[in-house]
């Protein structure tokens, strides 16, 4: 989250207002992320405090909010974790300020665990299978912006700042999964809507009887319809791997397979394809991060990420692709 359209509170309560949240009483800017301006928002209704995120939506615009928005509320009737979205009186989600797209949602207890357990990675991966089926049934349509049309815009945008291995490396993975996405089997593999960007700043936990419960999963705008087990492997590449070094972790791993395939086993065109599915989602990071590095915009509050975590991970999917084939499989 950054700070890219700054707001004051005189700007704010009247939304606040609009959607029956009660009166301002502290707005703080957020730091991390990179796609839109946040705050977290207090505010006092009935004698009773609340605690809320205010995101301003710097890319996505008006016409794009609605499947985010209406996709977390589905989620949250259907008891998944995450942020339920404020509506006003004629049901609305989306609203306008300063000119941009902004939406209130609740915020979740807890806090990010940036050093995740195999416990922790348990609990992410059989939420995941529970979110994913509990999509089934919406019925709002929205591709992954961030898929493989994307990349391929994107890859001669950022080719310039590459050096001449890493320029090869990139182009050749977008080739290869050029050509994994023509294939049948990737036409087999199930979907639905995914969070596409459930990274371990995007789960919340707390700890309850000594042991640490998952109290959501946020941060839904890269959502869209794709395939289940692209939004599996992007989870992977973060919570089951060495950051430094972008090397999987076997027990990470398998927990969070094991937990996921416990909710939803995976089909034999999946487990077929979650090696390349996993270099799939490296390579889209990898991507991504090259162009907010390269090509950023202007932000009060901005922590760029780092694109070489990406580049290592991917060069390790490709060195060890076998490897988590074989944990799905023997779970």
């Amino acid at each position: 989250m950054a700070v890219y359209t700054e707001v004051s509170a005189d700007e704010v309560q009247p939304l606040l207002h609009r959607l029956r949240l009660g009166e301002l009483r502290q707005l703080q800017g957020c730091t991390g992320g990179i796609e839109n301006t946040n705050y977290f928002v207090t505010t006092e209704r009935d004698g009773q405090r609340l605690e809320l995120v205010l995101t301003l939506f710097e890319r996505l615009s008006f016409a794009q909010l609605p499947f985010y928005l209406r996709l977390m509320k589905h989620l949250a009737q259907r008891g998944i974790p995450v942020p339920d979205p404020s509506a006003d009186a004629d049901g609305d989600l989306v609203f306008m300020l300063k000119g941009k797209p902004a939406a209130v949602v609740n915020r979740l207890r807890g806090r990010s665990e940036l050093q995740p357990t195999a416990t922790h990675c348990a609990a992410v991966g059989a939420m995941l299978a529970r979110m994913h089926l509990a999509g089934r049934d919406f019925d709002m349509q929205q591709p992954n912006l961030r898929g493989l049309a994307w990349w391929q815009e994107t890859v001669p945008v950022v080719l310039p700042y590459l050096d001449a291995d890493q320029a090869s490396l990139l182009q050749a993975e977008l080739a290869y999964q050029v050509h994994v996405a023509q294939g049948a089997a990737y036409a087999a593999l199930p979907r639905g809507p995914i969070h596409a960007d459930l990274f371990r700043d995007n789960v919340m936990f707390e700890q309850a009887d000594g042991a640490p419960q998952l109290t959501g999963f946020f941060d839904f705008y890269f959502a869209g319809v794709d395939s289940w087990l692209f939004d599996l492997a992007v989870c992977m590449n973060d919570w089951c791997v060495d950051i430094a070094t972008g090397v999987p972790d076997a027990a990470r791993t398998r927990s969070l397979l094991d937990a996921y395939q416990t909710v939803r086993p995976l089909t034999a065109p999946e487990r077929g394809r979650l090696p390349a599915m996993l270099r799939a989602g490296a390579l889209r990071f990898w991507i991504s991060r090259l162009w907010d590095l390269h090509l950023p915009r202007e932000a009060s509050l901005l922590k760029p990420h780092d694109p070489g975590q990406f580049e290592r991970i991917l060069r390790q999917r490709q060195a060890q692709s076998g490897m988590p084939l074989q944990e799905a499989q023997a779970a």
